[in-house]
């Protein structure tokens, strides 16, 4: 089945616990992920920064909103138990538990904004799995934000780096391989790149600072597709100067069985196609510059511990 959204998950938390015991949070996510029958797939799935999963993250929000409606507690670090409200509240036998029925409470609405109606939020189908129409964790809705400014910020990358010059895409692609710890100094790199011109070979670059070995870059500026013709004849190039390693980069895409090829050959290739190297370049602060940052924190649990 889907994975179930945070309001889902409340009411089952909320019985899951209603024995009024201390119940660890680590156990409640393998069995609530066992009534919602997950597939260790889906148990598994990580949200987009990969530092998390987005079924621990429901529960986590879902534990949340609940411990805001005086229905759950926390009595130590790592456990979680309900609360007398919350048992009054399972005496009635409910159904069905969402944000509508919890605005009841004071201390709820003030924390989702005095009982005010939910700002929409927006959803991401297309690059994040069909989400459209789902109710999204705070964390959740950043996550996707965030990932599709970045997406919409490659996309606009690869369309500058289309309208520069051959020569300045080489020059780029030195400045990414500096910030990336490659190439030793720019003086160094600028000599390197651009100057062989050896039957697929655009420039050398040293693989760390002291130069205790070589990288070979071959550097392309196209829109079509780059085929296995174009890897072999790279490959034959590194050969011809018996070398090891090498780096093609191009603002287009590989096709399989380019990558294929460029997997099976003793020689070491790295494939970096546009998407990735708009991605690098984000990364590693080339050609972008910060606009605002924003700092998510939480409690430091170690800080409160008086034991």
């Amino acid at each position: 089945m889907a994975l179930p959204n945070y309001k889902e998950v409340m009411l089952p938390l909320l019985k899951l616990v209603g024995d009024g015991k201390e119940h660890y949070i680590k156990d409640v996510y393998d069995e609530l992920a066992e009534e919602f029958q997950l597939t260790d797939e889906e148990r598994k799935r990580l949200i987009p920064s990969g530092k998390g999963r987005f079924f621990d993250n429901r529960v986590n929000w879902a534990r949340t909103t609940l411990k805001k409606a005086g229905m759950m507690e926390s009595p130590r670090r790592g456990y979680i138990r309900i609360t007398p409200k919350g048992l009054r509240f399972l005496e009635r036998k409910p159904v069905e538990l969402d944000d509508d029925f919890l605005k009841q409470f004071p201390d709820f609405a003030a924390f989702r904004g005095g009982g005010k109606e939910k700002p929409e939020v927006k959803t991401f189908t297309a690059q994040w799995n069909n989400h459209s129409g789902e109710d999204l964790t705070p964390e959740e809705s950043l996550e996707y934000s965030y990932q599709t400014l970045r997406n919409e910020l490659a996309a606009d990358l690869l369309e500058k780096i289309m309208s520069c010059s051959p020569e300045f895409f080489e020059k780029l692609v030195v400045d990414l391989l500096l910030k990336m710890g490659y190439g030793g100094s720019r003086r160094d790199a600028g000599k390197a790149i651009g100057k062989i011109g050896d039957g697929g070979i655009d420039g050398i670059i040293k693989e760390d600072k002291l130069g205790l070995d070589t990288i070979y870059i071959q550097a392309k500026r196209w829109q079509d597709t780059v085929s296995r013709p174009e890897i072999q004849k790279f490959a034959g190039a590194l050969q011809g100067q018996k070398a090891r390693k090498g780096v093609f980069i191009t603002t287009s895409k590989f096709s399989d069985k380019a990558r294929e090829y460029a997997s099976s050959i003793d020689n070491r290739i790295v494939l970096i196609d546009g998407d990735e190297l708009a991605q690098l370049m984000i990364d590693h602060d080339v050609g972008v510059s910060k606009v605002t940052s924003y700092e998510i924190k939480k409690i430091d649990t170690d800080y409160f511990s008086e034991e």
